[in-house]
């Protein structure tokens, strides 16, 4: 029988847990959080906002994990990801495979540690807030719940369908030929949205549906278009729409009727909170450095200027610091990019 886990079950992590479980699978729920665990044991996973269920799960925290596993769905921040990925390697089946639906673009780096013949690739097309022990809650509409998978050298069929299986035991799950344009796509809304909704402290929805965040947002998009475009990356759709063709401007005229679409494009998933921003409020750095970091740094290898991405990394690793708070009246701190 084969094993699932996944590890850094936070709040994405508990979710899914939760529907795997709820729709028939077993799988191990791993966090270093022992309140957390105690509570997801003790009371199951209660999951609310756009859905309420409670499910029993089981949860254990790292020092208690014995045995190899099938597949490891790999949750936790990419802070940590050489130290993590080294410790999982020795829980994982010589033919099992490490599944990052982590933000940025992670899946070379653990393939240098396992090998792109263990490391596959997902893109969560949805969010969730961990708001107690044992406690999350759904921010995104159910019927928009969807993954994007892929796959590094190697990976063989049977790996695939398995851990495609095991994923659709919550929502859909597009293959994704194209990896590295899910993963920019995918880095392009959180680099936007939660970009700026850690600097705005609020939601996704606070980026979207103010006129000052949707200003720009716009911009924030333009500049990791321009980014991939350098890296020769073709962007995938998200959930069916290419967002090159509704957000990329070479006018002014074009930018007013990007920024206009915005909101509509974001209306299911409003309701996010970044998790830079939970981070935050947790007391824990985040990851700024593997989000809009990330086009900074592709920014500068290909010479494309990144102002807007690198006002965002500044501003928030002051609110990081303690030197700001995280505010709406933040993004005007971006009002001399915008002339």
């Amino acid at each position: 029988m084969k094993r699932y886990a996944i590890y850094g079950a936070g709040s994405l992590g508990t979710v899914l847990g939760a529907y795997i479980t709820k729709n028939g699978g077993q799988i191990d729920l791993i966090n270093r959080n022992q309140a957390h665990v105690a509570s997801l044991n003790e009371k199951g996973a209660h999951i609310s906002g756009t859905v309420d269920l409670t499910v029993p799960v089981t949860a254990i925290t790292p020092d208690r994990m014995e045995g190899k596993y099938d597949v490891i769905l790999l949750l936790t921040k990419q802070l940590q990801n050489r130290q993590v990925v080294t410790f999982l390697k020795d829980y994982l089946a010589d033919d099992g495979v490490i599944v990052t639906l982590q933000n940025g673009l992670p899946e070379p780096g653990i393939a240098e540690i396992i090998g792109e013949n263990r490391t596959m690739g997902c893109t969560v097309e949805w969010g969730a807030t961990l708001s107690a022990p044992g406690e999350c809650i759904l921010t995104s509409d159910p019927a928009s719940l969807s993954f994007h998978m892929g796959k590094m050298e190697g990976i063989t069929d049977e790996q695939y369908r398995t851990v495609k299986s095991l994923l659709e035991m919550m929502c859909p799950v597009h293959e994704e030929e194209n990896l590295m344009g899910a993963r920019w796509s995918k880095l392009l809304i959180n680099a936007t949205f939660s970009g700026l909704g850690t600097v705005m402290g609020g939601t996704f929805g606070t980026v979207s549906e103010s006129t000052e965040g949707r200003n720009v947002a716009i911009r924030c998009m333009k500049e990791c278009i321009d980014v991939g475009h350098a890296q020769g990356v073709t962007f995938a759709p998200v959930q069916g729409k290419d967002i090159t063709k509704l957000f990329y401007y070479t006018s002014p005229f074009k930018r007013m009727i990007a920024t206009l679409i915005i909101p509509i494009a974001m209306k299911k998933h409003a309701a996010i909170e970044p998790s830079m921003l939970q981070d935050i409020k947790h007391g824990k750095a985040c990851e700024i450095d593997a989000i809009n970091g990330v086009v900074c740094e592709y920014g500068r290898k290909m010479n494309i200027a990144t102002p807007i991405n690198d006002r965002i990394v500044e501003v928030i690793k002051k609110i990081q610091d303690g030197q700001l708070e995280a505010k709406f009246d933040n993004i005007h701190l971006f009002d001399d990019l915008l002339k």
